[in-house]
């Protein structure tokens, strides 16, 4: 064939063309104020890939979800599994804050990636960092942009502030009154109100009642519970739901603010000592004679606990109820010997029974000194027998194959059942959007579907990783013994109350018991937390070179039945 006649090679075609992974993010309110969708996202990021040369490997997508924290959204921790195998070669998004609003997460998360020799790039930014520029660039703007957030929200909390100090209702839903939008004069937008709701008010006068003449927070709850009544969220009465009702100034005409000092965190070291408290715009419910009574009631009982707990007990909240599946908590009863003296027995008990009453569940009590002795020597058995650890293995390695199926039939239903709740978003949306209902009912709504949606993405989220799981390498008997030995010997030391507690909570997931009263299982837990945890220590020799992406192997045994 003759060089002249030979048809010219397309270079496209011969090279490969480099794959980017689409990041996109929107939440619920963000859609409905702002006007930018995932399918708007999608669309401008597809067609820069195809300006560009690059191929599209697979769009990411964590729809109405908040960009607060990275732990949240099941699809970018699905990318950052994909990224250690490599699947891709750079991560594009339309905006930083997309990936996360925190300048640490997204710094740690770039960081990671261009460990990968992946590069990430913002589209309308025009951030990258596959060049030591960009990568200044990409982290000033980052810290600018955390700068702003920060400041957004200072100034929403300083109007919050502000509107209380008036006296006006921030909102929140709360038992005894209903949240209604009403137009102040000196406003243009709607203004949330409070307004008795006299069914409920009721109950809060009823609570209020029975606390003034002698009856206690749980007994409070078991009375309501029998009754029929639900909190505002339509949940059973508990012990600190009665507390907070019977601390709350709201319910005598106060507004009280600003409890916490910083929002974000939920710590009791986080309360505010000087809130602000100012005279409300809203009618009580009680009178100031009921509150001052109670007050009053409460101080004399402060620093006088009718039970002392010293938190020896391990088990408390991995053993679960037999009946509810409530984590246990310690209980204790007082027996009299025949020669008169008292001996005090510790049980673990139901925490719905001890915190909600007796119309939730009953105590279902377990002899604390059986469970801790029996535990212990469970772990014994285990820890020692080597024919007990490979038998574990061999069988946990070969029965993870005939579970993958059922999983990804699970997880596609679960993505069915996510589509199903975001039309439905999509549909409460199109309703605000033309003005049928306020922006107070539009989060009342979404409050709802939101609730589901986090039940739904928390199901799949552990779906994924057990997915994810299945690609990696058998877990090596080796690693397993060490751990457990660690575990064991660990707990045979003296160790302080608490150490001892989160070794428990570290390796046991969770405890079972059966109708006689006896410890039915013992599920133990072991993943690369707990790995990393014992070479913290310095217990367990390293086996592997980990890196931050790697996919977390767990593995989870019943040592009661081996």
């Amino acid at each position: 064939m003759n060089n002249s006649t030979r048809p010219i090679m397309d270079l496209n075609t011969t090279l490969e063309r480099k794959k980017a992974a689409l990041y996109v993010r929107v939440s619920t309110t963000e859609q409905a104020e702002e006007g930018y969708s995932i399918e708007e996202q999608i669309r401008v990021l597809k067609e820069m890939c195809d300006r560009e040369g690059y191929e599209v490997f697979k769009i990411y997508d964590d729809r109405g979800i908040s960009g607060k924290s990275i732990k949240g959204r099941p699809a970018l921790q699905q990318l950052l599994r994909d990224a250690n195998e490599h699947a891709f070669d750079m991560v594009l998004v339309w905006k930083m804050n997309r990936f996360s609003r925190k300048t640490l997460d997204l710094l740690t998360i770039v960081d990671l990636l261009k460990k990968k020799h992946i590069s990430f790039r913002s589209l309308t930014e025009c951030h990258e960092t596959e060049t030591p520029s960009g990568v200044m660039q990409f982290q000033m703007m980052a810290i600018i942009a955390e700068f702003e957030r920060a400041n957004i929200a200072e100034n929403v909390k300083m109007g919050m502030i502000a509107r209380a100090r008036e006296g006006s209702w921030n909102g929140g839903q709360v038992l005894g009154y209903d949240v209604v939008g009403h137009f102040d004069d000196n406003r243009k937008r709607k203004q949330s109100k409070l307004v008795i709701n006299e069914e409920e008010a009721s109950i809060v006068r009823e609570i209020f009642h029975m606390y003034n003449t002698g009856h206690g927070y749980k007994s409070i709850a078991n009375h309501l519970n029998k009754k029929g009544f639900t909190t505002k969220k339509n949940k059973s009465f508990s012990i600190s739901a009665i507390k907070t009702i019977l601390t709350n100034p709201l319910y005598v005409g106060m507004i009280r603010f600003n409890v916490r000092r910083d929002w974000e965190e939920k710590r009791r070291n986080n309360i505010n000592p000087h809130p602000v408290i100012e005279k409300g715009k809203h009618q009580p419910i009680i009178t100031e004679e009921t509150w001052e009574k109670t007050k009053s009631i409460m101080k004399s009982k402060s620093g006088k606990p009718n039970r002392i707990h010293n938190g020896k007990f391990p088990l408390t909240g991995i053993m679960k109820c037999p009946v509810c599946g409530s984590g246990m908590v310690i209980g204790r009863t007082t027996n009299k010997r025949k020669d008169g003296t008292k001996r005090i027995l510790e049980y673990y008990v139901c925490g719905a029974w001890k915190n909600k009453g007796s119309t939730v569940c009953q105590s279902n009590g377990v002899r604390a000194d059986y469970a801790d002795k029996y535990v212990l020597n469970q772990i014994s058995k285990v820890a020692n027998n080597e024919k007990v650890i490979n038998a574990i293995l061999s069988k946990l390695n070969n029965s993870e194959k005939n579970e993958m199926p059922e999983l990804e039939k699970q997880y596609r239903q679960l993505k069915i059942d996510l589509s199903n709740l975001q039309s439905k978003k999509q549909k409460v949306i199109g309703i605000y959007e033309d003005g049928t209902i306020t922006k107070l009912d539009l989060q009342n709504r979404l409050k709802i579907i939101n609730s589901e949606q986090e039940k739904l993405e928390e199901r799949m989220r552990l779906i994924t990783e057990k997915l994810g799981e299945s690609q990696t390498k058998p877990i090596d008997y080796n690693v397993v013994a060490a751990i457990m030995k660690e575990f064991h010997t660990r707990l045979k030391k003296q160790l302080t109350n608490e150490q001892m507690k989160q070794l428990m909570r570290l390796m046991i997931d969770q405890i079972t018991i059966s109708d006689k009263r006896e410890i039915e299982s013992i599920q133990i837990t072991l993943n690369h937390r707990v790995l990393k945890y014992f070479h913290n220590e310095k217990g367990v020799a390293e086996s592997s070179n980990e890196d931050d992406f790697a996919t977390p192997f767990s593995i989870c045994f019943d040592i009661c039945h081996l």
